[in-house]
């Protein structure tokens, strides 16, 4: 099997990595279109975090939200201010809070921690 990073690119070099991602049409991309029946999300580590499994589906759930919703130029557009603008409390509360531990929700001012 091919190694991750001689199909993406080295993790130092996140601009190939994200080009790789996006434009790379084969069942091994981030976002698998084939077949043309399903979407495969293939972005996410695994764990047995229940917790980290929720937020993953909530996360999936809302980015599919957002692209049926907005039209192609809209969610090109789109920021991740405005994308975790989407989020609400009653609907997503796992994947808020694993946003807010890694300090990816800047909806909400996170507290900094003194460092020991």
């Amino acid at each position: 099997m091919e190694h991750w990073a001689a199909r993406y690119g080295r993790k130092d070099e996140p601009k190939e990595v994200l080009n790789n991602a996006k434009y790379s049409y084969n069942r091994y991309s981030c976002v698998n279109l084939t077949p043309s029946e399903t979407i495969e999300f293939r972005i996410f580590r695994g764990t047995l975090k229940y917790n980290t499994i929720i937020a993953t589906l909530q996360l999936v759930e809302t980015i599919c939200d957002v692209a049926s919703a907005l039209s192609d130029d809209e969610v090109k557009g789109l920021t991740w201010s405005e994308f975790v603008s989407r989020l609400y409390e009653d609907t997503t509360p796992e994947l808020i809070q694993y946003l807010k531990e890694r300090r990816l929700y800047v909806n909400d001012p996170v507290p900094m921690s003194a460092e020991v």
